[in-house]
């Protein structure tokens, strides 16, 4: 018996390019839980998660696109195993 809670994916969950620069963004929550988590990998897997939830998976998705349009997609390079947050 599986007592592992499902994860579910937003549809909203995309790549997203820039500058040579590739990330992709998830967007996703517990199969019991209400808010979305949000996390952006880059292209050598390192990953930037967020501390706050959201509400909606389109909150989330406006949040990660506001940040990379204010300081661009390179803020979510992970150097040397490190989180840029």
């Amino acid at each position: 018996m599986d007592d592992d809670p499902e994860i579910i994916y937003s549809p909203l969950c995309r790549c997203i390019k820039r500058n040579r620069t590739t990330v992709e963004v998830l967007i996703y929550r517990g199969e019991d839980e209400g808010d979305w988590i949000l996390e952006v990998e880059d292209e050598s897997g390192g990953s930037t998660v967020w501390t706050e939830t959201f509400a909606s998976d389109t909150a989330a998705l406006e949040e990660v696109m506001s940040v990379i349009k204010e300081e661009g997609i390179e803020i979510f390079l992970v150097e040397d195993g490190k989180t840029p947050h």
